[in-house]
Order: C-alpha cells, then structure tokens, then sequence
C-alpha cells in the first residue's frame, strides 16, 4: 500500500506535513481514498486527433460520445493536464549517439539537429497533455453508529478491521464496475484506456499539488501501460 506520507511530501513552514492540509488520505490498491471516505479512480485516456477524421467518422464519433454521455448514472471527472515538455533525456540520448558515431559528417549532422531541437525548445512553450478521467463512489455514510458501536470495534478490533476490508472490496468493486462501463462505452469512440496504478496515482498526486518540481517529477512512463 503507497500512501502519501512519504518523503517526496514537502514540509509547511511550521514543519507539518502538506499532507494534512489535502482531501486525501491514502492511496490504496490503485484506488484514491478521501478523508471523508469517498473513493476515485483514476483512467488515463488516450486521444485522436479528430480534425483528420472525414466528416462521416467525426459525426459517427460525435454520435457514440452522446451515447456513453447519455448512458452514465453516476458523475465522473475529465482532466486534462498540461506540463511542459521535458527532453532532456531525449537529448542525452542523441549526444551518446553522436559520440558512437564514427562517420564524420554524420555525426555533424546529430550535433546540428540536436541544436535545432535545443533553439526550438529555448524560443517556445512545447506542453504535453495528459487526458485523465475521474470516476467517484461516495458510500452511505452510517449516522446512526453510536457509542455502543464504537464500543465494539474498540472491544474487538480484529472484527472491525475484518469488517472495513469486506467494506473497501465492496467499494473497489463497484468503482470497477463503472470504470469498466466507461471503457466500453468510450472504446466505440476509438479511445485507449488504463486505470492508473498506484505508483502512477501517487506521482500525479505529487506532481499536482507540486507545480515548483513539475518538469522535474515524471509521473512514470504512462505509454508503457497495457491499453485496452
């Protein structure tokens, strides 16, 4: 389990963690869970460009995006995040190259286009967009729970511990369940989707609520995923 307590938080000026001043409270088996006991789910969705597609597929597309719209019963979230692109790992890659290089006018040729990729960088604002969709479950909260309730969970921890893990895999399901609905109903669109992983939430997390080291954090290689 990945919580949000690690080190890579940052600390307030009175030496209190950030964390406590967040909605979140933990991060847990690839789910997001909030400190008034709502959970998220969070997919990574892929895009297309859709001004190259001829006019029938855009009105087809148009079409089966109303159709998932009309089909949800429950809310969901889109983000869109926007970070500026950071090569500079692709750059190291073409200096190696450039040194293995034993032709000489070839490897003038990777120093010049290494140099164009640095100016083209240098003179504009070149931001990668990362699409996201949100899915949240709020559970009933329980009012009438009392003192004599509280008085057995504190009498038989094991039970109450028993009890909150057959909750969370009752929640965790039926989030899947809609995540699984909103992936079939956006793959006739023609979109790519993965549930991000709790490593991948936990760095996104970061990264938002971080926007100082934004360049600097990766949120892992999400084209890595396995896209359904």
């Amino acid at each position: 389990m990945e919580t949000l307590s690690s080190q890579k938080m940052s600390k307030s000026p009175s030496g209190s963690a950030t964390q406590q001043f967040l909605d979140v409270s933990e991060v847990k088996e690839n789910i997001i869970v909030l400190k008034n006991g709502s959970f998220r789910l969070v997919l990574t969705v892929s895009a297309i460009n859709f001004e190259l597609k001829s006019s029938e597929e855009q009105e087809a597309i148009v079409s089966q995006y109303q159709n998932f719209l009309n089909s949800l019963d429950f809310p969901l979230q889109i983000v869109i995040s926007s970070r500026k692109l950071n090569i500079e790992k692709y750059l190291d890659f073409i200096s190696k190259e450039e040194k293995k290089q034993p032709n000489e006018l070839l490897r003038l040729q990777i120093s010049e286009y290494k140099n164009f990729i640095q100016q083209l960088v240098s003179v504009s604002d070149i931001m990668d967009k990362l699409f996201f969709i949100v899915i949240p479950f709020y559970p009933t909260e329980n009012s009438e729970k009392g003192f004599f309730s509280n008085l057995m969970a504190y009498l038989n921890p094991k039970k109450n511990i028993i009890e909150k893990r057959e909750t969370f895999e009752t929640y965790k399901s039926q989030l899947l369940q809609r995540a699984d609905h909103v992936t079939a109903g956006l793959s006739g669109v023609g979109l790519k989707i993965a549930p991000l992983q709790t490593q991948e939430l936990v760095e996104l997390l970061y990264n938002s609520y971080n926007p100082n080291v934004f360049e600097i954090s990766e949120l892992g290689d999400v084209s890595a995923l396995e896209l359904t």
